[in-house]
């Protein structure tokens, strides 16, 4: 087998899991998650990415404020703009991967209580024993958040090849000034997402479903 081959078996392999069960993860393999995912490249080798990871009474201290404020309606705060919208392709996949999700889960796509409570999910971890908070400095703006992407990334596939699964969770960046006070993350901070992360719960419904990718001839423009 080739390294492309191994390479591209781990990727297939990863996906956003949303059912963990409570073992937890040794200290020595997050490192090793860690010590894989910082070589990935940046702009200047700035390597602008640092992770808040928590284990133990710190993640359901930090599950339930953050579930207590979703709950609450407190009014989302990121550090970084949303999104303007999602149009063409990009809307199409966003609804098919919530629609494949509602049906993994028994939800009907006309049941708004359940859809509510299957997105605050998000805010309880979906379960996890481990969220890692991960921030970059906000002198870099959005140079040092695409280059923190590389991380998550690459943190996601070390994490799949040590058996470990993960999902990465922007919707914990909407309560930024939280998550900063709940982690000691200072000010001179972006909050950018979270990656929970633990062993995946394999009966679990919601870890039933794979999302489609699109193909290469849809992602290639030809220049010649």
């Amino acid at each position: 087998m080739t390294q492309y081959d191994t390479f591209t078996d781990i990727l297939e392999a990863r996906y956003s899991c949303r059912a963990f069960r409570p073992d937890p993860v040794p200290d020595e393999t997050v490192e090793r998650i860690v010590a894989a995912a910082r070589h990935v490249p940046s702009w200047c080798n700035a390597q602008p990415w640092q992770v808040s990871v928590t284990r133990g009474a710190a993640t359901d201290r930090f599950r339930d404020a953050l579930t207590k404020a979703a709950t609450e309606g407190a009014p989302p705060k990121p550090d970084l703009a949303w999104p303007k919208g999602y149009s063409g392709p990009y809307a199409e996949r966003r609804r098919t991967c919530g629609f494949q999700l509602y049906d993994a889960v028994g939800i009907e796509k006309s049941d708004r209580n359940a859809r509510r409570a299957q997105m605050l999910r998000n805010y309880a971890l979906f379960d996890a024993p481990h969220v890692a908070i991960v921030h970059s400095p906000a002198e870099l703006g959005p140079y040092g958040a695409m280059d923190t992407g590389g991380f998550v990334t690459a943190f996601t596939l070390a994490a799949t090849a040590l058996g470990v699964a993960t999902v990465p969770q922007a919707a914990i960046a909407a309560y930024a000034p939280l998550v900063r006070d709940l982690m000691g993350i200072g000010d001179d901070r972006l909050v950018l997402c979270a990656i929970s992360f633990g062993y995946a719960d394999e009966t679990a419904p919601a870890n039933a479903f794979r999302t489609e990718r699109a193909t290469p001839a849809d992602i290639i423009d030809w220049q010649d």
